[in-house]
């Protein structure tokens, strides 16, 4: 008998996200869970597993939250630089 893990893949906005939680079949890929999510994958800018990226290719393990990654709008130094300059 083939066992079944829960994973969660999520997509976020600035202010909002959506998560779909899903239950998949052992042996399943971070590509075959963005498909059964039905979220579009289209404009992300990658994929990450609790934040380490992870390609379409990866096997997903049972607790896994699979995060579609949005582009940066800033590069993270000059946010931080403009934030110690106010």
């Amino acid at each position: 008998m083939s066992g079944r893990i829960q994973v969660e893949v999520v997509q976020a906005w600035p202010r909002r996200h959506e998560a779909v939680c899903l239950d998949m079949p052992e042996g399943s890929t971070v590509a075959e869970a963005i498909g059964a999510a039905g979220l579009t994958p289209g404009g992300h800018a990658g994929v990450a597993i609790y934040g380490d990226i992870a390609t379409g290719e990866q096997t997903l393990r049972d607790g896994d939250r699979v995060e579609l990654l949005r582009p940066l709008t800033i590069d993270p130094k000059e946010a931080r630089r403009r934030r110690a300059g106010k």
